[in-house]
């Protein structure tokens, strides 16, 4: 998912920014980490373009002089060389959308897609930039990437996103009320790059490191009623939560190293119609990486695609588990509801009709499923359910602690060879609403 638009009814106060705290040599790191990201990402991008480019030109033979053709003979007639396939495809798209915690949000996006191999094995690749700001003062800007190498030898993926960030803070846990709803104003920054190498077809294994850091938390005065305007009461995050200690109300940075395991038998990323993904990977946070929190993190994603009734019917499935040990600060708790792009859930929306991340704890379980059907032309329909669930500890799940949401949709195929979708939804649950996209939520 890259661009989006969620609307829920209801105006959205005017925000006062509180001083912002002094940064910390965690802060150093990641300037460090940021400036280390964008000298070696480039020349991985560079190498692999280029190894395209060769493939691309051996096998051509050199220009030889005509033997075979007798003097006066009348040269032949010339030939039509058929024009090559356009191989890359840039879309610039406009960002639109309205929140009632940030009201309107505006900006550009851009979206490059195409294959780096001349063969039948490499699958499209993409890369995806966004920024926006909204009337509250909130912005974003993204860059995220899914890049298979020619004859898919490796495996990148991976995002850079820098937020200044406004959401509702409801608290921890699976049962969290509204009457908990507060604003909590942070910025957020996060490096997160995989490299895989081929083991097998459609296997790939390697390392994977991500650096997150959350500063400038900024508690709103109060708490939020269901139209969005500010009411009394004492800010659920600053003084309220029971799971918060005063530590994790500061800034602080959460730095891992883990490897990470992909079977990925899928047709297209963006798009697919048939084939599965198994994506497993541990994450190992600590100190002796730049972490100000020690935990692990272990997450499997599971994903199905099929045809049924036919090709023009498409059956997908995920689901998705994610669990820690340790102790976890509560940006990095697992998070129920629609994740709205980047790469921490594999750049899948969870839960759509949930407010992101409105139900946070220690272990999470969720599963969706989707009827992707083809209409006419370029346009196609879509239905979809979700369920899922959170909680300190597994054991703690119960039947009746199940959340689901669920919706229909439109989808208008805008790049046909790559199945490059804008995907249009309106999703119903705890926090209904309308969602915009280019390519599918799982």
């Amino acid at each position: 998912m890259i661009f989006w638009l969620g609307l829920r009814l209801g105006r959205a106060p005017r925000r006062v920014w509180a001083n912002q705290q002094a940064p910390n040599s965690v802060e150093a790191l990641t300037t460090s980490f940021l400036h280390l990201y964008m000298r070696i990402f480039p020349l991985l991008l560079a190498g692999l373009l280029g190894g395209s480019l060769v493939s691309q030109g051996q096998g051509l033979p050199a220009g030889q002089p005509d033997t075979t053709r007798t003097p006066g003979t009348p040269p032949p007639p010339p030939v039509n060389i058929p024009k090559p396939a356009k191989r890359i495809t840039i879309l610039p798209i406009p960002v639109l959308f309205y929140q009632q915690e940030t009201g309107f949000g505006y900006g550009l996006g851009g979206l490059l897609s195409g294959r780096f191999g001349t063969d039948t094995i490499t699958r499209s690749s993409n890369a995806r930039v966004q920024y926006w700001t909204t009337q509250e003062s909130q912005n974003l800007l993204q860059f995220v990437h899914t890049i298979y190498s020619p004859g898919e030898k490796y495996y990148l993926n991976g995002e850079i996103s820098s937020y200044k960030n406004r959401l509702y803070y409801f608290g921890i846990g699976n049962e969290v009320s509204n009457s908990n709803r507060s604003f909590l104003d942070f910025n957020l920054f996060i490096i997160n790059q995989r490299f895989q190498k081929s083991i097998a077809p459609n296997r790939f294994v390697g390392l994977q490191y991500r650096f997150s850091r959350v500063y400038n938390i900024s508690p709103q005065p109060g708490r939020v009623n269901d139209n969005g305007d500010e009411i009394g009461g004492t800010n659920y995050f600053q003084d309220g939560d029971p799971r918060l200690d005063a530590r994790q109300r500061q800034n602080f940075g959460v730095s891992g190293l883990g490897p990470v395991f992909t079977l990925d038998t899928r047709d297209v990323a963006l798009g697919a119609s048939r084939g599965s993904l198994l994506d497993l990977q541990v994450m190992f946070n600590g100190k002796y990486i730049g972490s100000d929190y020690n935990f692990v993190r272990y997450q499997i994603d599971a994903r199905h695609f099929q045809p049924i009734f036919g090709n023009k019917t498409i059956l997908a499935l995920q689901y998705l588990g994610q669990f820690h040990s340790g102790t976890v600060p509560w940006h990095a708790l697992a998070g129920l509801g629609a994740n709205l792009g980047g790469t921490l859930y594999d750049n899948a929306n969870l839960m759509r009709g949930i407010y992101e991340q409105r139900y946070r704890d220690r272990q999470m379980m969720t599963a969706q499923a989707e009827l992707r059907q083809h209409l006419f032309w370029r346009l196609d329909a879509a239905a979809f359910l979700g369920v899922g669930q959170v909680g300190y500890n597994i054991s703690d799940y119960t039947f009746g602690g199940i959340h689901t949401a669920g919706g229909v949709g439109a989808r208008f195929n805008f790049i046909r060879r790559d199945r490059v979708n804008l995907r249009f939804d309106y999703a119903f649950g705890t926090d209904p609403g309308f969602y915009f996209a280019i390519g599918e939520a799982f």
